[in-house]
């Protein structure tokens, strides 16, 4: 058994190390993500998603992180250059960012187990649909957003998040 949670302050370490582990894998070649060490995600990430409340951490049976993500309302500014199939009023829209899964995780269902989560946590908040980005270099989790029942609403070409040269995929689903 596993379970999501609010990430607390004393989890920064496990969340720093869940990137670090990720960034390793995107260089040995294993991941392609798009992501880059000291551009993004960093410590300083995970620290503004904790002052903000927005953190959530996956854990093992041992209480040990796994994943990571965060969940809120706020929809960057490249989504202003996407036409978004389902129609909703901001406050109406959840947005999942950073999902981050430990590569010694990867493989046993762990995003889609987030997925899940963060659909439910929009329907408790009164959400009409589901928004989220990835890099279109990040097959792996375009194929499952895919599976699970996500939309692709058009690749935005921009900088994101101090990244040059991204094209951003923007995945939308209804609730």
């Amino acid at each position: 058994m596993s379970d999501i949670r609010k990430a607390v302050p004393s989890d920064i370490d496990a969340l720093e190390l869940i990137y670090e582990h990720v960034h390793d894998a995107i260089e040995s070649g294993a991941e392609t993500t798009g992501w880059r060490r000291g551009i993004y995600p960093t410590r300083k990430t995970a620290e503004a998603a904790l002052k903000r409340g927005d953190m959530f951490i996956f854990e093992t049976d041992g209480k040990k992180p796994a994943a990571s993500a965060i969940i809120n309302m706020i929809q960057g500014e490249e989504y202003k250059l996407c036409d978004w199939k389902i129609p909703a009023e901001p406050d109406k829209v959840m947005v999942l960012h950073t999902l981050s899964v430990d590569p010694k995780y990867t493989g046993q269902g762990i995003g889609k187990t987030f997925i899940e989560f963060y659909e439910e946590y929009a329907v408790k908040h009164g959400c009409k649909a589901l928004r989220m980005d990835t890099n279109a270099l990040n097959t792996k989790a375009r194929a499952m957003y895919k599976k699970l029942g996500f939309i692709e609403s058009g690749i935005i070409p921009c900088t994101f998040e101090g990244l040059d040269g991204i094209n951003l995929v923007c995945l939308e689903k209804a609730l």
